[in-house]
């Protein structure tokens, strides 16, 4: 049955996400998932976003002594959501958004997508071949705390299906190694939820963080999703219509 997507609510949490069309991957490699997630970053921006010119601001502040700043990197952005989490797995991704201003979603999702796309296409090549997702992306209304909770651990806990296929039907087989296979996957804003910079300036984590009292509650909520399979089932989340591989 289609997922049919809700009215974006300014103020409200949504899970967004989308996979490459035929379920085809759409990371290939480390520079697409370094590429996707600094699109996160700059396309959260009402005005204008050219990623050429981004690209060359980077490099220039990469280039800048510490302590220094540059002109092009004074610009303040207007934000178009607050993203709250997200995880890349290699034919998908997983985005919890809140809402900022009215129709900051569909814009910035749209945005992300175009850029993207542009990106990929011209990188392999795929002139003519098509859409690089499949359809407009799906997005799930968060109602209340507990499902945001659950929805969390749910995208955190993703990539565990890179070393354990099956392992929500019938547990993992090893899952203390799981658990340390999460703590070093990078394409996720786990760590910097645990403790562990990685791409922090992406994510807006007060809310959750607060929630939990530290990034150790989270951590451990987190791995008895793997470890006891805690609510997988039986979530406050309904899980049933967002399985991605």
């Amino acid at each position: 049955m289609p997922i049919t997507r809700p009215k974006l609510v300014t103020g409200e949490y949504y899970h967004i996400y989308n996979r490459g069309v035929e379920k085809r991957d759409i990371f290939l490699n480390t520079a697409d998932f370094f590429r996707f997630i600094f699109c996160l970053y700059e396309l959260n921006d009402k005005n204008m976003v050219v990623m050429r010119d981004r690209m060359e601001e980077r490099k220039i502040r990469k280039k800048t002594s510490i302590g220094e700043t540059h002109g092009c990197y004074n610009r303040r952005r207007e934000l178009l959501v607050e993203i709250i989490a997200f995880c890349l797995m290699p034919n998908h991704y997983h985005l919890v958004l809140r809402q900022l201003v009215d129709g900051g979603i569909s814009l910035f999702m749209k945005k992300l997508s175009n850029s993207y796309t542009g990106y990929f296409n011209e990188k392999y090549e795929r002139k003519g071949a098509g859409s690089l997702f499949q359809g407009c992306f799906k997005g799930v209304h968060v109602g209340n705390d507990k499902q945001l909770m659950s929805l969390v651990a749910y995208i955190f806990t993703n990539p565990v299906e890179l070393v354990e296929k099956n392992w929500k039907e019938g547990g993992a087989r090893d899952p203390r190694k799981t658990v340390e296979f999460l703590k070093n996957y990078r394409w996720s804003s786990y760590l910097d939820y645990i403790g562990i910079t990685n791409f922090s300036s992406v994510t807006k984590r007060d809310f959750i963080t607060e929630f939990f009292g530290s990034p150790e509650k989270i951590k451990e909520f987190v791995e008895s999703w793997i470890l006891y399979k805690t609510e997988l089932k039986k979530g406050f989340y309904d899980m049933r219509d967002l399985t991605m591989d």
